[in-house]
Order: structure tokens, then C-alpha cells, then sequence
């Protein structure tokens, strides 16, 4: 057993007090005393230095209890000028505390690794108290996706978006769903995935925010184009063949008609019949090589374009349809010098589609105008929006119009939108569309 200097000071007081103790027994016993007038004060000495001994350690104990409490690792107990009964207990406390720092730092970087490292992935992380509802934290991505910067509690989501808030409260732990959520300029698909923890007897929930839309459109387009391949490659191949016989019999009947007398009228019927036949097969034809246009589209030609020269051409291509209508269209470009990197072609080709849709809707308004917009937003990405004050349409109807086929116009044949759609997939960007009824309908270009 080792011992230090302080061991043997309080070794040698113990001895002398029971030295002195026995001492003062025995004079006791032998009725002497006259000594225990010497002895009684030295006893009490003795022991009044013993508990002096004792407050010291016991203050020296409660300062650094002090300390531990109030996470104060950074106090130094001075051993040095410190009385020589106390120097090893402080030098432990220093010891202890310097193990504290060494592991407090070493959870404050691992704290600030790990979050550093979910604000940089694209997944939404947001926790919570299940009782309260406090939320504790969300990473950057999740304050992007819902385009919020600070939620309270869970609960504050629910006058943001009702049916998300009640999607995340009623998830499972180890559930996965697909949510949509509802913006104000545009609605975002994505996967809720949970999972719960407890912490000192308080339970928590961890929701993750996967943006799976763009993955979703891209699959559905994929889609979409081997659909349209079979379909319009069968199509041709059935009806070519019949377009090309009904030319063909047009034409034999054409000869039979001079050549021999037709007083029942049989022939006429009969032409009369194989050129209906031979327009439709026509119509079919041109409304199938319309749609293959869809998976023509599988690259474009990238060039620095400047929005205001863009605009320019559109008003000027579009200026005599605007005044025989006597439609208004105001551009708005508050940075002139704005330039994107885009097919022009094809983006007039978008915008022109937009613009065409915008004059229809605004046919009914009493006074119908169009507004062509280009900005940078939060995320230095660059908008074009075509806002127009027209119809507008139902919500229910927002999620289809992109879709082949889908058309709200009578004459409508379903491709212009979703030409568009495929267009700006092509850039890596995405066309939204935000529209109330009798309000008006906006359409958000995102490079």
C-alpha cells in the first residue's frame, strides 16, 4: 500500500490521539488527576483539528461538486499554495476534470461531425417529443423542403399542412409512406420513413423527408415513352397498311366509275365510304406521329442564352395574336444581364405552349392579361413564371395535366403539357403549376 505525506499526517494524528486517549484512561483509573488537566485540553485539541482536517476536505469536496454540477470542467484547484492535507485531493479533482474536458470535447466534435453531416444530405430529418410535441431539431434540407424556417412543436405544421401533419403523427416506428406536400407554389411527393428512441424516460420520434419527386417523374416518364413506343409503333404498323389500301381502292374505283355505267348510285356509296375511311386512317397517322414526338426529345443543345433576348423574341412572335385579342402581356426582368444555359428552341417551344394556354384561359376575363416573369430565388436557381388572371382550375385536376392524353380543352389532344414536361426534364429541371378557379393559373419554369 502506497502513502503519501497527507496519508501519514492524518496516520500520525490518529496515533496520537489514541496515545492521548489512553493516557488520559489510565490517569483515570489511577485517580491521578493532576494530569488530566494537562491531558483534557490536548484531547480537545486534537480533535478540533481533526474536524478542521474534515471541512477542509468537505469544502474542497463541495467545490468541485459544484463545479461537476454546472459543467464548470474548466476550474483549477491550486495544489501548490494548497494546505499539504488537501494537495492530493485537489490534484485528483484536477485529474478528474481534465478527464471531463477530454470527453466533452470529444462529444462536442462528434456532435458537430454528425451535423454537419446531416446538413448536408438532401434527406429532410426532423425529431420531436412524442408527448409534447417540442421540436427538438431539423436539419437545412427539411427546412428547404417544407419551406419553413422554424417550427415549435409538430403541431404548429398542422395549419401549414393538415394532411402531413396527420400522416407524421399517426406513423409508425419503422413505417415508410409516400406523402405529398403541399407548398405555396408548388406540391413536393415524398417518402416519410420513422423510427422513436427514449433518453433519460422521454420519448422521442425521428421522421425522414425523402424528395423523392424528380425520381418519381423520371420513372413515370420512362414510363410514359415506352407506352407511347408500343402504342404509336403498332398503331402505324396496323393502320399504315389500311391508309395505303384505301388509296388504292379509291383509285381502282375511280376506274370502274368511267369505264362502266352506274345507274344504282353503288359506287358513289362505295367511294363515299373508303374516303372516310382513308381521311381517318390519315388522321390516326398524323395523331400517332404527333405523339412520338415525345421520345424524340432525348437531348438538347446547351448554349448561354440571355432571358431578356428570349422574352423579346417571344413578344415579338406572340405581339399580333396578344392585339387581336386584346390581351395585355407585361415581361418583368429586373436583372437584364440574367442568362441561363438552355436549348433556346426548345424553352421557345415551352414558352410559346404556356403562352398559347394563357390566351385561352383569359378569353372569358373582362380585362385578360398575361405576365412573363424570370428571377433568381433563395437556392440561386432561376425561375421563369407565366401567370395569367384567367379560368384557373380545380385542384384536383393539377396533378394530370402533364399526364399524355389529359387534356381540359374540348379540342385538346394531351401533348402540349406533357411536351413541355419532358422538355424541361431534359434541362434537369422541373415545371410546376399553381392555379386557383376564377383566380388564375401560373406555371414555374425551375433550371
Amino acid at each position: 500500500m502506497k502513502f503519501r505525506k497527507n496519508d501519514y499526517g492524518v496516520l500520525l494524528r490518529v496515533m496520537l490521539l489514541v496515545i492521548t486517549l489512553l493516557a488520559f484512561a489510565f490517569t483515570v483509573l489511577q485517580k491521578q488527576y493532576v494530569f488530566d488537566l494537562v491531558l483534557v485540553p490536548v484531547i480537545i485539541f486534537q480533535v478540533i483539528d481533526f474536524y478542521r482536517l474534515h471541512k477542509k476536505a468537505q469544502n474542497e469536496v463541495e467545490q468541485f461538486v459544484e463545479s461537476i454540477h454546472y459543467r464548470d470542467f474548466s476550474k483549477y484547484f491550486n495544489v501548490k499554495q494548497a494546505p499539504v492535507e488537501v494537495q492530493s485531493l485537489r490534484q485528483g479533482f484536477n485529474e478528474i476534470n481534465t478527464t471531463f474536458r477530454v470527453v466533452s470535447k470529444e462529444k462536442e466534435q462528434q456532435y458537430q461531425y454528425l451535423q454537419k453531416i446531416l446538413e448536408l444530405v438532401d434527406t429532410g430529418i426532423l425529431s420531436y417529443e412524442t408527448e409534447s410535441g417540442e421540436i427538438k431539431w431539423m436539419n437545412e434540407s427539411l427546412k428547404k423542403i417544407l419551406e419553413v424556417p422554424y417550427l415549435k412543436t409538430i403541431h404548429s405544421l398542422e395549419k401549414r399542412d393538415h394532411l402531413l401533419y396527420t400522416q407524421i403523427v399517426a406513423l409508425a416506428p419503422g413505417e415508410r409512406i409516400i406523402s405529398t406536400i403541399h407548398r405555396e407554389k408548388s406540391n413536393l411527393k415524398v417518402v416519410l420513413s420513422a423510427t422513436a428512441f427514449q433518453t433519460e424516460g422521454v420519448h422521442f420520434k425521428l421522421i425522414a423527408f425523402q424528395n423523392v419527386n424528380e425520381a418519381l417523374e423520371e420513372t413515370e416518364s420512362k414510363a410514359w415513352q415506352k407506352l407511347l413506343s408500343v402504342m404509336t409503333h403498332e398503331i402505324m404498323n396496323s393502320v399504315a397498311p389500311i391508309s395505303s389500301l384505301a388509296n388504292t381502292l379509291q383509285g381502282r374505283l375511280k376506274q370502274f366509275k368511267t369505264e362502266l355505267p352506274d345507274p344504282t348510285g353503288i359506287a358513289e356509296d362505295l367511294e363515299l365510304g373508303i374516303e372516310t375511311i382513308r381521311k381517318r386512317s390519315e388522321g390516326l397517322l398524323k395523331f400517332t406521329e404527333t405523339y412520338r414526338n415525345l421520345n424524340k426529345i432525348t437531348k438538347a443543345a446547351l448554349a448561354k442564352v440571355f432571358i431578356s433576348g428570349l422574352f423579346d423574341n417571344l413578344h415579338r412572335l406572340m405581339q399580333p395574336t396578344l392585339e387581336q385579342k386584346n390581351i395585355e402581356m407585361t415581361v418583368i426582368l429586373k436583372d437584364p444581364l440574367l442568362s441561363i444555359e438552355i436549348d433556346a428552341g426548345l424553352i421557345e417551344q415551352v414558352l410559346i405552349n404556356l403562352i398559347l394556354n394563357a390566351i385561352d384561359a383569359v378569353k372569358c376575363s373582362p380585362e385578360p392579361k398575361i405576365v412573363l416573369t424570370a428571377y433568381t430565388d433563395n437556392d440561386n436557381k432561376i425561375i421563369i413564371k407565366v401567370a395569367d388572371n384567367g379560368t384557373g382550375m380545380p385542384e384536383d385536376l393539377l396533378e394530370q395535366i402533364f399526364i399524355p392524353f389529359f387534356s381540359t380543352k374540348k379540342n385538346g389532344n394531351g401533348i402540349g403539357l406533357s411536351l413541355c414536361k419532358q422538355i424541361m426534364m431534359v434541362h434537369k429541371g422541373t415545371i410546376t403549376v399553381q392555379s386557383k378557379v376564377n383566380e388564375g393559373t401560373a406555371f414555374y419554369l425551375r433550371f
